[in-house]
């Protein structure tokens, strides 16, 4: 493994849709010294940059290619369905896939859903992105079915959304090529996955041992004559309130000496 020691910094690919802000937080008050640098790449191009170095991990959207590289998904987002305002799906707070059966329905070739077949009916021709397809919805030639993240990034005020049923949904996940799982990577993996700033830094390091107990000191020979062991009379160098060892205190005890004859 690579130590983190030979990485100056950290680079950090994200697909459209997905805000790292909370990470990045993280990472910026638990390694101040290790600048953390943000990538945008698109959803195609993401797992080149990873595979050519050009990031040290990245979220995506899965599937991922496990032969070369590692994953851990992180959450699913909602399917929607973007529509103009006036449209009249807005009455309604969610739809299913049938429902755009007579709808057209824009597929733009960066599409992240896995569709079987898209709902509705296609349009004369697919827009190159989904930033277009979204100006296309806006102008009134058809809807959009994206994950919820997307249609939230192309926010237009003439435009909304609603939840869709019965399509596929997109997984957002961490990912990074297996053979340069550095520390720097693991360290990014336990701030994803949400460990403690006291978690070894979300390493796979050696448990760090535990700190030895303080041995019992013995106990001071001088003390022990000093203090008698409970139930045991005092030895004959104690003196004590009570007297005792020969018969009391002089003053409210027994006197010493033999009783006086009547």
């Amino acid at each position: 493994m690579t130590g983190s020691e030979a990485t100056p910094s950290f680079r950090l690919a994200y697909v459209p849709g997905v805000t790292p802000t909370k990470w990045v937080r993280i990472w910026n008050e638990r390694l101040p010294d290790i600048p953390l640098t943000l990538v945008a790449v698109s959803t195609a191009e993401a797992f080149g940059v990873l595979r050519g170095g050009d990031a040290d991990a990245g979220f995506v959207r899965l599937p991922v290619d496990a032969t070369d590289l590692s994953a851990i998904p992180l959450y699913t987002e909602t399917t929607v369905v973007v529509v103009p305002k006036d449209h009249a799906i807005t009455a309604v707070e969610e739809v299913s896939a049938e429902d755009l059966a007579d709808e057209i329905v824009l597929h733009p070739l960066d599409d992240t859903l896995d569709w079987e077949r898209p709902p509705g009916q296609p349009a004369f021709e697919r827009p190159a992105t989904t930033a277009d397809a979204v100006e296309l919805v806006a102008a009134g030639i058809g809807l959009l079915v994206v994950p919820q993240s997307l249609a939230r990034l192309h926010h237009r005020k003439d435009l909304t959304y609603r939840p869709v049923t019965g399509t596929p949904e997109s997984r957002v996940a961490l990912s990074w090529p297996e053979d340069r799982t550095t520390d720097l990577v693991e360290d990014f993996i336990g701030i994803v996955r949400g460990r403690t700033v006291n978690s070894s830094r979300g390493r796979a390091q050696t448990p760090a041992k535990t700190k030895a107990e303080p041995k019992a000191k013995r106990p001071d020979a001088s003390a022990a004559r000093r203090k008698p062991a409970a139930g045991k009379p005092a030895g004959k160098n104690q003196r004590t309130g009570s007297g005792a060892a020969k018969g009391g205190s002089k003053g409210g005890g027994a006197k010493r000496g033999k009783p006086r004859g009547r």
